[in-house]
């Protein structure tokens, strides 16, 4: 039984000399918000909430998880963190409704599912990726984030430490995608992993155009070519003339969603956030029935340190041939507060046997970017 006595809310910004540029917009700063949970007899979980847009979001979303989840959370017993998920998010809906925050709120109620994930992980002595059913502690890692503004300077750092795979952002016009594509695909050679994320940047003409201009560079998927809203035609028109996989699902947001594209061939690569929505409790159901359909399971993750162990763990604990997102970005936020996910072995991420997430994070070593 879980009994919460406290939650806290933390937000921290990271200043970005060079921001993270999406095609429909940049990141000025890196944002994070932790949730950090105590249960009755002491115990503290850890979790991470989505936050990334719009930049202002994520004061909000630490107020949100202390003002609006905090009073229905603590106090309450709870037999397991899908128990709570299941009452924050009933609790919560109407609200939803009646404010249009029903994507704030799942976020939060996300957050706070993983740092239940992490007590109770605790109290069973084991780590999650255990404690959910997987064989292996470690996964392999791709390399994300990589702007279209000198993407070979930080593409070739991400190679020289061992990353085999990279993820491009495109979106940006066809001679600086192309271009970059190129410049990404020589470095990586023939056998290297080459994706690319489009971030819902083009009408379904404009991407019909560009599937064409990307078929040289054996890509592994395309990610988000058109919005993840638009009709199933639309999208059934892109995989009857991609070369590669489509890749989506950072952007679905419940399990009725899922079960119709899990339905459906039109996505090879199917990408849940476990901090945006769901946590591990709703999250890896959702992954074994992906990884059971045929498609891949690839955890989407663009966050800090507490969220990307929580998405290895995800993606250690359901197996398949996924890869992990890695933020290869400069930022302290992650680096810092990932423990030694990182630093085993090359090319991988590595969990070990610890309880819940497996590691305490260091606050202290980003107390400088606390801000909330």
């Amino acid at each position: 039984m879980i009994r919460i006595e406290q939650l806290e809310a933390i937000v921290y910004r990271y200043p970005l000399e060079t921001p993270v540029q999406t095609s429909f917009g940049l990141m000025a700063d890196r944002p994070m918000v932790v949730v950090k949970l105590t249960n009755h007899d002491g115990v503290i979980g850890w979790g991470e909430i989505w936050c990334n847009f719009p930049n202002v979001g994520a004061e909000h979303r630490a107020r949100l998880a202390e003002n609006i989840i905090a009073p229905i959370l603590i106090q309450s017993d709870f037999g397991s963190p899908e128990e709570a998920f299941d009452h924050l998010t009933a609790a919560t809906w109407v609200l939803g409704l009646q404010t249009g925050e029903t994507g704030p709120l799942a976020q939060v109620i996300a957050g706070v599912e993983i740092a239940l994930a992490d007590i109770a992980g605790k109290l069973a002595g084991v780590p999650l990726w255990k404690l959910y059913g997987g064989a292996a502690d470690s996964v392999s890692v791709y390399a994300s984030g990589i702007n279209p503004s000198k993407p070979e300077i930080i593409a070739m750092a991400a190679v020289d430490s061992g990353y085999q795979a990279l993820k491009l952002k495109i979106g940006f016009g066809v001679e600086i995608d192309t271009r970059n594509l190129a410049v990404l695909r020589n470095l990586l050679g023939a056998e290297g992993q080459l994706m690319a994320d489009a971030n819902q940047a083009w009408t379904v003409d404009e991407a019909s155009t560009m599937l064409d201009r990307l078929a040289p560079f054996n890509l592994a998927w395309l990610e988000e070519p058109i919005a993840a809203d638009r009709p199933e035609s639309e999208w059934r028109s892109l995989k009857e003339l991609a070369s590669m996989q489509l890749a989506a699902g950072e952007n679905i947001s419940s399990q009725e969603a899922y079960a119709s594209w899990l339905c459906s061939d039109i996505l090879g690569v199917m990408q849940p956030d476990l901090a945006k929505w769901g946590g591990f409790s709703k999250t890896l159901p959702v992954a074994r029935q992906i990884i059971a359909s045929g498609k891949r399971y690839c955890p989407h993750y663009l966050g800090g340190g507490i969220g990307l162990v929580a998405s290895a763990h995800a993606l250690a604990a359901v197996g398949g041939d996924g890869l992990l997102e890695v933020d290869i970005n400069a930022n302290p936020l992650r680096s810092e507060l990932a423990g030694d996910l990182l630093s085993k072995e090359k090319g991988k991420a590595c969990l070990g046997d610890a309880p819940g997430l497996g590691y305490e994070p260091d606050l202290f070593s980003v107390q400088q970017y606390r801000v909330f």
